[in-house]
C-alpha cells in the first residue's frame, strides 16, 4: 500500500479547532496582562510627574501656579505651557491607554485632549483647585499651597479628558462611559470619571503618592477647601446603587 504523506481534511479541521479554543482561552488573559502593564506604566509616568510638581512648588515657596480660570487652548496659564521647561519627554503627558488625541480620531475614555495650537496634547489633567488664586468666583475653594491636609486625599494630577478639572461634590456622574459633552463649567467630575483602568483612574496626590482611584471614590476625595466628602454621591451621603447610571452600578461603592 502507498504510504500517506500529509494530513487529512478532518485532521486539519481538528487542529484548527484546537488552536481556536486555545486562543479563546488565552486572549482574555493576554488582554488583562496588557491592561495591567499599561496601568503600571501610567503610574510610573505619574510618579515622574510628582517629582516635577514637587520641584516646581519648592522653587515657588510651596505654591502652585496661578492657573487659567477658563478653557483657553493658548493661554500661558495652562500647565502644559507653565511646566514646559520642567520636562523633556512629551510622552509623559499621556497615559499609555490614551495616547491618540480626539482631534485625530481618539475615542473616549481612551482619548487624549488636543492637539492644541501650540502642538500640545495629553491625557492627564491638573486639579485646578490647587492653583494660587485668591480672587474671583469660589476663591475660598483654592488650596494654593502644598502644605495642606489630608495630603493623601487631595488629588493633584490624574487621568483626565481635559488638561484640568474643577470638581464639585454635587457634580453628576456620566450617563454613559466617557460622556464628556458640554463639560465647561459644570459637572466637571465627568472629565476624570473615565473607565481607563478597570473601573478606576490613576492619580497622584498632594503627599506625592500614586494609586488607582475607583470611579465612585472620586466623590469622596478632598478636591478643594469646601468639597463635601459626605456628599450626595457617597455612601455617607446615602447614595443608593440605583442612583448611579447603569454602567457604574456594579463598581465598588465608597
Amino acid at each position: 500500500m502507498r504510504e500517506r504523506n500529509g494530513f487529512t481534511l478532518i485532521e486539519l479541521l481538528v487542529v484548527i479547532a484546537i488552536i481556536a479554543l486555545l486562543l479563546a482561552i488565552l486572549m482574555p488573559a493576554l488582554q488583562r496582562v496588557k491592561s495591567q502593564a499599561r496601568t503600571i506604566t501610567c503610574q510610573g509616568s505619574l510618579h515622574q510627574w510628582t517629582l516635577i510638581w514637587s520641584m516646581f512648588t519648592t522653587d515657588r515657596d510651596g505654591y502652585f501656579h496661578q492657573g487659567l480660570g477658563g478653557e483657553s487652548q493658548t493661554s500661558e496659564g495652562r500647565w502644559p505651557v507653565v511646566m514646559r521647561t520642567e520636562y523633556k519627554d512629551l510622552d509623559m503627558r499621556t497615559c499609555p491607554s490614551a495616547t491618540k488625541p480626539l482631534s485625530e480620531g481618539g475615542q473616549n475614555p481612551f482619548a487624549a485632549w488636543g492637539i492644541f495650537a501650540d502642538g500640545s496634547f495629553g491625557s492627564y489633567g491638573f486639579n485646578e483647585w490647587l492653583c494660587n488664586r485668591t480672587t474671583g468666583s469660589n476663591a475660598s475653594n483654592y488650596y494654593r499651597h502644598v502644605n495642606i491636609k489630608p495630603a493623601d486625599k487631595i488629588p493633584v494630577f490624574l487621568d483626565c479628558f481635559w488638561y484640568d478639572v474643577w470638581p464639585f461634590h454635587t457634580d453628576q456622574p456620566p450617563l454613559y462611559d466617557a460622556a464628556t459633552e458640554n463639560l465647561a463649567g459644570s459637572n466637571e467630575m465627568r472629565r476624570v470619571c473615565l473607565n481607563r483602568h478597570s473601573a478606576a483612574v490613576n492619580g497622584a496626590f498632594l503627599d506625592w503618592s500614586i494609586r488607582k482611584i475607583g470611579l465612585k471614590e472620586l466623590w469622596t476625595l478632598n478636591w478643594h477647601n469646601n468639597f463635601d466628602i459626605r456628599g450626595p454621591w457617597t455612601i455617607a451621603g446615602d447614595v443608593q446603587s440605583s442612583d448611579w447610571p447603569e454602567w457604574m452600578r456594579n463598581f465598588q461603592d465608597y
